[in-house]
């Protein structure tokens, strides 16, 4: 067990073992921390305390047996991608669905039911779109655009991870398991800083090799693309708004629907061929454009990254309801975390002492704080507006 756990959170941090051996001050070599991952050796209490401090977690963590398995479904990356970054990356995935699944038993928040694995069977392109259409009638999204590929996601059960990682990486699926197969958690997994339009098909993407049960027969890559696309822009929109066959399309146009659906033009036109509202020739027609105007690699009016938010609320949340140490929450988040600690009935009687032009000055602050905070945050904005409704 502690030769995993060194091996994961090792690779995690992006260390060789000569890094790692470096960090550690020369009270251990690359040889023996190689023994350890491998199970040969045993660190001794004062190397395992070093190693707990240079890697960020308490010694204890070194012992825990793993609560889960976790399956990758899918791995897209250049095949040049090296063996250990790969390994990195699924460290960080393993460790974070471990994480995931702990919060979620913490929090009451734990439903399988509504991770639908595989649910769809796959044995053509075209079974791809109706998937697509059935999973948003099941989550009630409607034919609308989805303003926000990441918050739907982990509003139905998923989890949204995004890793540092290079360009050669694009994404990955998920799936954990406890020891009698049962699924505890599902994860999409995208690069983390790409342009948002890339970002969303990349998760709608990954979702596809979760809820797809695709035949042999069917290429897997395209028949996720297809349900990707087929999720973020359903057909039948996309027919109200461009119609069903166009002989000629815009840029001024493309931006509209990328701001519209969320998609770079570039799929966009790939969405447009494939539902046959465009021609193989005219199609074909596009690529030369997009790239003499660069616009392969760095398409105009990017889409901002959407942040996942549901590890830092919920961890934030179990936190303050001392459900979970300060030190656990710093690590998940990898941040420091600061206590506010509630006001004593002493501490209230000591601010009442101060002089009046004091406590102005401390309301004034706490005042501008909240102001800030309002501003940052756009969600209680919600709550506004609206008719007025009287209850007897």
């Amino acid at each position: 067990m502690v030769g995993h756990r060194l091996k994961q959170l090792r690779l995690a941090r992006n260390l060789s073992l000569d890094a790692l051996a470096a960090e550690m001050g020369g009270i251990v070599t690359k040889q023996a921390i190689s023994k350890y991952e491998n199970g040969r050796a045993q660190p001794s209490p004062v190397v395992m305390t070093k190693l707990a401090s240079v890697l960020g977690v308490k010694a204890a963590y070194f012992f825990h047996e793993p609560t889960i398995s976790v399956e990758f479904i899918a791995y897209r990356r250049s095949p040049i991608l090296l063996k250990r970054e790969e390994e990195r990356i699924k460290g960080i995935v393993e460790r974070a669905l471990e994480d995931r699944v702990r919060l979620q038993e913490l929090s009451g928040q734990l439903d399988e039911s509504k991770i639908p694995i595989r649910d769809w069977h796959v044995d053509d392109l075209e079974d791809t779109e109706k998937a697509a259409e059935e999973l948003r009638e099941r989550w009630k999204l409607g034919l609308a655009p989805i303003s926000n590929t990441c918050g739907t996601l982990e509003d139905h059960g998923l989890a949204v991870l995004a890793v540092e990682a290079n360009e050669r990486f694009d994404g990955i699926s998920a799936i954990a398991y406890d020891d009698d197969r049962h699924v505890k958690a599902a994860a999409t997994v995208t690069r983390r800083d790409i342009d948002g339009e890339r970002q969303r098909l990349n998760l709608a993407h990954e979702l596809g090799h979760i809820v797809l049960d695709i035949s042999e027969k069917v290429d897997e890559e395209q028949a996720a693309f297809r349900f990707g696309a087929a999720f973020l822009a359903p057909r039948a929109r996309i027919f109200d708004e461009v119609g069903k066959k166009r002989a000629l399309i815009q840029v001024a146009e493309l931006l509209l629907l990328k701001r519209q659906f969320g998609m770079s033009m570039q799929a966009l036109v790939y969405r447009l061929h494939e539902l046959g509202i465009i021609t193989d020739s005219y199609y074909s027609r596009w690529w030369p454009l997009f790239d003499s105007y660069g616009w392969k690699t760095k398409e105009p009016e990017a889409l901002p990254y959407e942040e996942p938010h549901w590890l830092r609320r919920t961890a934030l949340r179990l936190l303050a309801e001392g459900l979970i140490s300060r030190g656990d929450v710093e690590r998940m988040l990898g941040e420091r975390i600061e206590l506010e600690q509630p006001v004593s009935v002493v501490q209230r009687r000591a601010f009442l002492k101060l002089p009046l032009a004091k406590r102005r000055q401390i309301l004034a602050e706490q005042a501008k704080r909240i102001a800030k905070h309002y501003e940052e945050d756009t969600e209680w904005r919600e709550l506004q507006g609206g008719d007025l409704v009287e209850y007897e």
